[in-house]
């Protein structure tokens, strides 16, 4: 196969593309600040900065997710490829929230070097991130067929099904299904379910509940990182939407909840302020909180139940060593 590393899709990063982004990201901004109670999405983490510190979580001792699922593509590699090619027709390897593919680019390697024929479509809300990731993609396997997407993820997949008629396996990994409640999370199963057809395949990294102390100090690091993500979103609000926050009167706060496996990410307005975004006036008392991120953990029989309630077959489970993280393969049923 020859190496085609088409453009970013879209193709063109237009002033009229921008303005739009720019319109939906005030729009959500505005419309989180005046809920109860507040929230940001975190979808919106991921400027050149956000990426940046998102890698340096992803490097931290204490974020295991990464080492986990790490080790699963490093070790577990040719029993993922066989789910994938049990079928043996060509087919399209679409990452959902691709990032910089440092555990599917393991998965890649090896379906290429067994001369499995396949394209791969990685999809990223990242415009930045994509670009390093062609360039590192170019290196490494230089015969793989790439067509990387911009955009968000539903509106990207039906673009990826419209590219090509091919079998579909989808990724999405990281523990990323987390960032959802279980019923949003149910409901975004369900409508990748829809996407496809019978036969795809989609492989779901979760983060399974184990002791709570372990999961807290993942997204607490004494360090500050993991605040600095979450105070970067503040900082990038006042770069592009013409904000005013001061961000020292803003606390990063975490908790965990064992029973429901719940782990959120909050900030804190340690003084009664006013906020102003693009001439939008916005008040917090003194100790609100802006509701940032959920990262749910799982036990293995909520992964069956919401396997089985969104129209998939469950085919395996496969864990790391420790038993602290799964991929989860489902096949459309």
């Amino acid at each position: 196969m020859s190496s085609q590393l088409n453009s970013v899709i879209p193709v063109e990063n237009t002033s009229p593309e921008i303005e739009k982004y720019e319109g939906i990201f005030h729009k959500d901004v505005i419309e989180g600040l005046n809920t109860f109670p507040k929230k940001l999405y975190s979808k919106y983490f991921y400027d050149p900065i956000g990426d940046r510190l998102f890698q340096d979580i992803m490097h931290m001792p204490e974020y295991y997710l990464t080492d986990c699922e790490l080790e699963i593509f490093r070790t577990k590699t040719s029993e993922l490829m066989d789910f994938i090619t049990s079928d043996e027709s060509d087919f399209d390897l679409i990452e959902l929230g691709a990032g910089d593919a440092l555990k599917s680019i393991h998965l890649l390697t090896y379906l290429s070097a067994n001369n499995i024929p396949y394209t791969y479509m990685p999809i990223d809300i990242s415009g930045n991130i994509l670009a390093v990731l062609g360039d590192t993609l170019q290196r490494e396997i230089p015969t793989l067929d790439i067509v990387p997407l911009e955009g968000e993820y539903f509106e990207m997949l039906d673009q990826a099904m419209k590219i090509s008629q091919r079998r579909k396996v989808v990724l999405f990994l990281g523990g990323n299904i987390g960032n959802m409640n279980m019923d949003e999370a149910q409901l975004f199963c369900a409508e990748i379910r829809r996407k496809l057809n019978s036969g795809d395949i989609i492989i779901i990294g979760f983060d399974l509940k184990k002791n709570p102390q372990t999961v807290l100090s993942a997204y607490n690091d004494k360090t500050g990182i993991t605040s600095a993500f979450n105070i970067n979103l503040l900082n990038r609000i006042n770069r592009e939407l013409e904000g005013n926050f001061d961000t020292q009167y803003f606390q990063h706060y975490q908790s965990y909840d064992p029973i429901s496996g719940a782990c959120r990410s909050f900030l804190v307005s340690l003084t009664n302020q006013q906020v102003h975004i693009k001439g939008k006036s916005i008040f917090f008392k003194e100790n609100e909180l802006i509701d940032m991120e959920i990262s749910q953990k799982y036990a293995p029989e909520e992964i069956q139940r919401m396997a089985s309630l969104a129209g998939f077959q469950l085919l395996a489970n496969i864990e790391d060593s420790k038993g602290w993280f799964v991929d989860s393969v489902w096949r459309v049923s």
